[in-house]
């Protein structure tokens, strides 16, 4: 049966209202808490005000968006469909001889499409907001400023002492049991900036305190160069701030990922996070169709067997489990258990069968 375009254009737009309804509502809640969460670790920083904290908390509030995306889908879902029920327009829709799966389908295209608007214009302009939030979180609670830059010259890291700033270029490295640096170039500034030195060497490790840097070559100004098979250039930085610094995945534009994983794996840097970061949003508009089903389940079991706690108590376990499986998944992938598109994908993919299999139960029998 051909479902009419009134009717489409309708339950679409009852959907989409629905989920931007949940969706504000989970953003001010989760924008509360940050807040409170910001409040608390900022409470013995000096030299931070309110209004710094709350421009931090609003920051990251559209990346916390991101995440929260699909379970606003689901109870949008949830939500208009059980009005429609209780208002009887999806009992008198069903006995006209639509079946599920054509009342479902204007929700499912508008959920492909706010998925692939979340990752197309969304997703850059989130990514934006927390690179600059990390920024603050760097200089007023962390206290230490981006060391890490990885361009299509190679990488950078920045130190600045009371005796200088130090810069240094590589064009490969490895971070696997020490931050590791290939064809590097130091150069040596003094605290006014003006030039202290520079160093060239084929190879440098990053050990406790010091740089140990393989045949390099060192010049100071009007003296001439000199060779070391071996050279230490103190520092005080530590493999564990230099891998804070590696620019997170969060922190990239979706159009721009890509990009940034080619040019950060040439160079030598483990890209496994970002990979499953980008094969998350592409999934994303996946996952929102499979919110979609999954929240059809729950309300046509209301509109048959009734109880309003069994829809809020279904939708806390079915947020619970599609959260736990989640971060179980990354984790896994993460740790190069599982490839990074089976990390990504699988969350999607399992909802999505048992979502379908539920619901050709109840609507075939």
């Amino acid at each position: 049966m051909f479902v009419s375009w009134t009717l489409t254009r309708y339950l679409s737009r009852q959907f989409f209202m629905a989920v931007m309804a949940a969706f504000i509502i989970c953003l001010a809640i989760v924008f509360l808490a940050d807040m409170v969460e910001l409040l608390r670790r900022t409470a013995n920083k000096e030299g931070i005000t309110f209004a710094t904290v709350l421009t931090m908390a609003l920051l990251r509030l559209p990346n916390l968006g991101i995440q929260l995306l699909p379970f606003a889908v689901l109870l949008g879902g949830m939500a208009s469909l059980l009005r429609l029920s209780r208002s009887s327009e999806l009992v008198v829709t069903r006995a006209a001889g639509v079946s599920a799966w054509q009342f479902l389908a204007p929700a499912l295209c508008v959920a492909f499409a706010i998925g692939v608007f979340s990752i197309t214009v969304y997703n850059p302009v989130a990514a934006t907001l927390t690179g600059r939030f990390e920024q603050l979180e760097a200089r007023y609670i962390k206290g230490k400023a981006s060391l890490l830059s990885v361009a299509e010259t190679g990488l950078w890291l920045r130190e600045a002492t009371s005796s200088g700033k130090t810069v240094v270029h590589a064009l490969r490295g490895s971070q696997a049991n020490k931050i590791q640096l290939r064809e590097v170039i130091v150069f040596q500034y003094a605290p006014d900036d003006s030039f202290a030195g520079r160093i060239d060497a084929e190879a440098a490790a990053l050990e406790a305190g010091f740089w140990t840097l393989t045949n390099a070559w060192v010049t100071q100004p009007d003296q001439p160069s000199r060779f070391y098979e071996t050279f230490r250039l103190p520092t005080d930085l530590q493999k564990e701030q230099v891998q804070e610094s590696f620019a997170g995945p969060e922190t990239i534009s979706f159009w721009d990922l890509p990009h940034f994983i080619a040019v950060a794996d040439k160079a030598g840097f483990s890209v496994l996070r970002h990979r499953i970061h980008l094969h998350s949003l592409i999934s994303s508009p996946f996952l929102l169709c499979t919110m979609v089903i999954v929240a059809a389940i729950f309300s046509m079991r209301i509109s048959r067997l009734g109880g309003f706690g069994q829809l809020v108590l279904g939708a806390i376990f079915t947020g619970f489990i599609f959260f736990f499986f989640t971060k179980l998944s990354l984790a896994l992938g993460s740790s190069g258990i599982i490839p990074p598109f089976l990390a990504a994908w699988a969350p999607a993919i399992f909802t999505a069968l048992v979502g379908l299999a539920a619901l050709f139960h109840l609507e075939d029998g």
